[in-house]
């Protein structure tokens, strides 16, 4: 068979086309399968998390500052490690020479309160003696010209030591009541302190538990994923083998129109031959005898006119085309016996859907798969399931919380000791600020009085009540001071005591880490404090060291060194489980059998097209004798040019023969000839049709079966490789889900869970609460009640001196033209010398 170049290319083309798409289809984009979805998992939840505390800058910081300064004069000694030591591990070591050599700075300040304790009271004691005998105090006997600057003075030193007994007594009142208002707080953050160290590791296997309990949130996700994983693979097979199996059954559906259209070409080109010959058969001899008749009636000797020339196209009346030489079909009609039995449009359709179905064909042969996958996806990873369980620091959380428990138990009867002291502490502390407030109160008054009574002299009918009740309130002043000495010196040096040694010994040394380095001493505190006894860890670690981690945010697996005994890895390793996993979902199968692409009977068509032989026909041969005319003359013409012969006769009779023959061959043409010729031009488009089609219908229909018979062997493969493509995307899709969940598990664990940062913040706010909202207040208290208590000497003092000079004077100056003589004059007095 020969093809020409116009022929070829279609060929070449699909069956590139075919070749080029099939191995393309090889190539799944895992992009198909969508999007991988971000997880979210619920942080465990730390119940007992402890927040910083702080306190908030205020405007006693400064005077706290003052007392710390003061406290590091009173306290130069360092922080006595050898002490502590002996106290911890063998109290009755202990030398009493060696703590007071400690505490040389409070002893100092023992002998300095125990010198006030005993000689103030005692010179109030002489002084109200004195005064009960009228041989202290009183009044001025005579006036001299230096009182006025004397008393001047006294007042002016009084009044500056009332006025700083008055701000001592504020800061005093401020202090007392801050100290009494936190340490309520303080002391319920202790038990909350402690409740939160005690989580710190035992809460650790409950919160791991509950994140391995989101190892669900994977599994549901996968679980989800997997009820549409059959319809998805479907859609992914579909879409890559679409664009070969669409042009197959677009060409398969455009030979069947083609071989349609050719079998009725084929069929109506037989017919009209069997027709054209039997009508021949029939015009031939009318022909002949019109022929023979027309040449002896021209040729007789009376005819007139142009009868020669009549007589040469009537010589010409005969058949011009003899279609019994045109080949014969029937062998190819044989072939094509029955041809097209398929309906291929109808085939094409069913295919079409049958193709078109595909994602749901999927879906239902996985069904099966799917649910065995279910199955195995819903069993929970062995190292998963016993990440709590394995945990190796159970025994020591277990002896860390009963350490905690007991020392929160042991703590809470003294936290209550401290709260009721504290509440006797704070009455008392009121008390004798009240007192330094009667005192700077007396003070204030007296000054007012005396001074309203000294600008009342110059009237002659004045009283001296304004002078002497300012200075009885001077007096009751002193007696107050004298009176509430004792009280207020025992308070200050009992509250100095303890305050200061908080600062100076624990506050001092825990901000300059030396606490740290003492417990990190071997030998300093006893084996049942120590913290690594307490984890039950086999190294010892530094406390400083462990803080300072703790604080920067260090995991408890690096503080501890818990990376040997406890292997996170090894139980977020889920190789076993995906394996399974992996191996259940090699089991995805897909049957495209159903996908013939070729009926049988479509089948059966294109085999007998192909042997048929249609293009073998030689059609030149048919257009041979349609090419030449059915009748060599024209009838028409020759009637015609006979009717007008015969107008030119003489002869009735030859006229009459010749319109007789005229009509007869008009007859004949318009019965025999005009059908003949419409068969000719049917059969000359059916032979056309069948020349130009019928190679290329032969070898469409010969790629079209090897094609089809092609696919037909490879679609199954590579169906089968891009569904192995596509489900490995899926297990990377799925199996990224449980990446996300192990990335998560070890940042939730090394980063929330296992950090130690609550020991660090434990420890601060320990800090805060002792040394920054209670032993600051503290001292401060003391400081200022403390200066107020001194400053009742001075002010016992000047009060005592000033009063003397609010009274009457006995006896004034002789010289009575002294300014101050006159300022001064007290007319009762002058009366009296007169």
């Amino acid at each position: 068979m020969t093809r020409t170049p116009g022929l070829m290319v279609p060929l070449l083309g699909l069956s590139l086309g075919l070749a080029l798409s099939l191995p393309r289809a090889v190539a799944t984009d895992c992009g198909s399968l969508g999007r991988v979805e971000q997880l979210a998992f619920a942080p465990a939840a730390r119940t007992r998390w402890l927040a910083p505390r702080f306190r908030a800058p205020g405007p006693l910081d400064s005077l706290y500052g003052t007392v710390r300064r003061f406290l590091s004069l009173v306290q130069l000694n360092p922080f006595p490690s050898e002490l502590i030591r002996a106290l911890l591990n063998d109290p009755p070591s202990v030398k009493t020479d060696e703590v007071v050599r400690y505490e040389a700075g409070y002893v100092a300040c023992a002998v300095i309160a125990g010198l006030y304790l005993l000689l103030v009271p005692i010179t109030g004691l002489c002084f109200c003696c004195c005064r009960c005998r009228r041989r202290c105090g009183g009044r001025l006997k005579t006036e001299h010209k230096a009182m006025a600057c004397e008393r001047g003075t006294l007042m002016t030193f009084l009044l500056l030591t009332t006025l700083v007994l008055l701000i001592g007594m504020v800061c005093a009142f401020a202090t007392n009541q801050y100290t009494h208002s936190q340490t309520g707080p303080s002391v319920k953050a202790v038990p909350e302190t402690l409740l939160s160290l005690r989580g710190l590791v035992s809460d650790v296997p409950q919160e791991l538990q509950a994140v391995a309990e989101q190892f669900s949130v994977p599994q549901e996700q996968v679980s989800k994923e997997l009820d549409g994983v059959g319809e998805n693979l479907g859609n992914i097979i579909h879409n890559r083998l679409k664009s070969t199996v669409y042009p197959v059954l677009a060409s398969v559906h455009s030979l069947g129109q083609a071989l349609q259209v050719s079998i009725d070409h084929l069929r109506a080109l037989n017919a009209t031959s069997v027709e054209l010959q039997e009508g021949q058969q029939h015009l031939g001899a009318p022909l002949q005898a019109h022929r023979e008749y027309l040449l002896t009636l021209l040729q007789e000797s009376w005819c007139r006119g142009s009868c020669q020339g009549v007589l040469s196209r009537a010589s010409a009346l005969q058949l011009g085309a003899d279609f019994s030489q045109v080949p014969s079909v029937d062998d190819v009609l044989h072939q094509l016996k029955g041809v097209p039995e398929a309906n291929f449009s109808s085939m094409v359709q069913e295919e079409n859907t049958t193709f078109n179905s595909l994602p749901l064909l999927v879906a239902m042969q996985t069904a099966n798969v799917v649910k065995d996958l279910k199955k195995a996806l819903a069993e929970q990873p062995e190292g998963v399931r016993m990440l709590a369980q394995e945990f190796p620091g159970s025994e020591a959380a277990s002896r860390w919380s009963q350490a905690l428990e007991r020392l929160e138990l042991h703590s809470r009867p003294y936290l209550q000791e401290v709260q009721r002291y504290e509440t006797y502490r704070w009455i008392l502390g009121c008390v004798l600020c009240s007192v330094v407030l009667l005192v700077v109160i007396c003070n204030l008054l007296g000054l007012s009085l005396g001074i309203c009574g000294l600008f009342a002299r110059e009237d002659p009918s004045h009283s001296e009540t304004k002078g002497e009740a300012g200075a009885r309130f001077l007096m009751a002043g002193v007696a107050f001071s004298f009176l509430f000495a004792a009280p207020l010196i025992l308070l200050v040096f009992a509250t100095f005591l303890v305050g200061g040694n908080v600062q100076t010994l624990v506050c001092r040394s825990w901000e300059s880490g030396e606490l740290y380095e003492f417990a990190d001493t071997p030998g300093n505190l006893p084996p049942s404090m120590n913290l690594s006894y307490l984890l039950g860890l086999k190294k010892n670690i530094s406390v400083l060291q462990a803080y300072r981690q703790c604080k920067a945010g260090a995991v408890l697996w690096k503080v501890l060194q818990l990376n040997d005994s406890y292997n996170l890895d090894k139980h977020l390793d889920i190789k076993q489980y995906t394996r399974k996993f992996q191996q259940e979902l090699q089991r995805f199968k897909v049957d495209v059998k159903d996908l013939d692409l070729l009926t049988p009977e479509a089948r059966q068509d294109l085999e007998a097209l192909q042997g048929s032989r249609l293009e073998k026909i030689h059609y030149g041969d048919f257009l041979v004798q349609i090419q030449k005319p059915v009748v060599k003359t024209d009838m028409e013409q020759l009637a015609q040019e006979l009717e007008g012969l015969a107008l030119a006769q003489n002869d009735s009779a030859l006229r009459q023969q010749l319109q007789e023959e005229a009509r007869e061959l008009r007859s004949l043409y318009q019965e025999k000839v005009v059908p003949q010729e419409s068969l000719v031009a049917k059969l000359n488009l059916s032979v056309r049709a069948l020349e130009s089609s019928a190679p290329n219908l032969q070898v469409n229909a010969s790629n079209i079966l090897g094609n089809v018979t092609y696919l037909k062997g490879e679609l199954p493969a590579q169906t089968s490789l891009i569904l192995r493509n596509a489900t490995e995307c899926f297990l990377t899709r799925e199996m990224d889900y449980f990446s996300q969940y192990v990335a998560w598990v070890k940042e939730e664990v090394t980063q929330h869970i296992a950090t130690c940062q609550p020991l660090s913040v434990a420890l601060d706010n320990g800090h805060v609460i002792l040394c920054d909202m209670m032993a600051d207040p503290w001292n401060a208290f003391w400081f200022c009640l403390g200066w107020c208590t001194f400053l009742l000497i001075p002010s016992i003092i000047f009060a005592v001196k000033t009063s003397k000079y609010f009274r009457p004077i006995r006896k004034r100056l002789s010289s009575t033209s002294s300014e101050e003589t006159q300022l001064f004059h007290i007319p009762r007095v002058t009366s009296l010398k007169l």
